[in-house]
């Protein structure tokens, strides 16, 4: 079967194509490049042993989707491309609703014109606010805070009405929670354009010497040690998710939206603690005042998705911080080494 991953090149994108490439699957990938760098394609086709056809190119650009869809015998898509950080979201909501909102649109309708109708879904579980209660379910009513937020939920909405209009298109819609972590090989991982918008790639990079100090935003928090809590899923079970969702597609369950987390929450204080364990290094932090809009604690109700996708995140904190060391250390530079 031939995929076709938007934003292939990326963090998320690139550990999603390697075990694409080891369950057998031919994959295409559509990126354009600007927030990730061609070398992570080399390094996944190195890991892999297995070559990728590679476009660069804007989903925005309809006439260039056409020309990979006319290249190639398409069954499925898995759609990543998009803009990710929330901060800027906010600086520029007119950027983030036009690439990720208006991105999907074309690439539905390239879809729907060369007769492709599955699809996944990357979306987010900011699409859930701030939560009366915890854990999170998939039933949870959803009220973004923020651009970045509603461009996921906005297009949640349209693959809804579009599978209503024409129940013959089978969608996953996958709610991730906060991915960390780096391939075993060390070779690939996260590699942030600027100053990182999460906190492992912030932690590594102060321990890598790259970065002084880590700010923690707040330590006032009802959690057991004041500070945030986030349920943090190690890259390569979120990528497997993936495959999980491709394979529950293939017996057309219509529209279908998961979890992916690990149903348990890590503070910020854990994840300095646990990365400390795992590179000897001492990381230097300081309390700053809460960012506005941030909530006290997130972490997801995974059992929707262990019942009916067989799925269930199996790398624990301690995985999720050396792999991440393993990646920073050998790549203090990310991809530019």
């Amino acid at each position: 079967m031939t995929i076709l991953v938007t934003g292939g090149t990326g963090y998320i994108g690139t550990h999603t194509v390697i075990e694409l490439l080891e369950a057998g699957q031919e994959v295409v990938i559509v990126d354009n490049l600007i927030n990730s760098s061609i070398e992570a394609l080399h390094r996944v086709e190195s890991i892999s042993g297995k070559s990728v056809s590679f476009y660069q190119g804007d989903v925005l650009n309809k006439a260039f989707l056409q020309k990979v869809f006319t290249d190639h015998d398409i069954q499925s898509v898995i759609h990543f491309a998009g803009l990710k950080a929330v901060g800027e979201s906010v600086v520029q909501p007119l950027r983030y609703y036009e690439n990720n909102v208006t991105g999907t649109l074309v690439l539905c309708e390239v879809m729907a014109e060369n007769g492709v109708k599955n699809l996944v879904f990357s979306s987010s579980a900011t699409v859930y606010g701030d939560p009366a209660s915890l854990p999170i379910t998939e039933a949870f009513p959803t009220a973004a805070t923020n651009p970045y937020g509603q461009s996921k939920l906005m297009v949640e909405h349209i693959l809804k009405d579009l599978h209503q209009a024409d129940p013959s298109w089978n969608i996953a819609r996958l709610r991730y929670f906060n991915p960390v972590g780096a391939h075993p090989s060390g070779r690939i991982g996260e590699d942030p354009n600027d100053i990182p918008n999460n906190l492992m790639p912030f932690i590594a990079q102060v321990a890598v010497g790259k970065r002084e100090t880590l700010s923690i935003f707040g330590d006032d928090y009802n959690t057991h040690d004041g500070t945030g809590v986030r349920d943090y899923i190690h890259v390569v079970d979120l990528a497997i998710g993936h495959l999980r969702a491709l394979d529950r597609l293939s017996t057309n369950p219509g529209i279908v939206t998961y979890n992916l987390g690990t149903g348990q929450g890590y503070s910020v204080i854990d994840m300095v603690k646990a990365f400390e364990k795992a590179s000897g290094k001492t990381i230097n932090y300081q309390i700053v005042d809460r960012r506005p809009g941030d909530i006290a604690a997130c972490y997801a109700d995974t059992q929707k998705a262990h019942n009916e996708l067989n799925w269930r995140a199996t790398h624990g904190i301690d995985e999720m911080a050396s792999s991440s060391w393993h990646w920073q250390s050998s790549n203090p530079n990310g991809y530019s080494d």
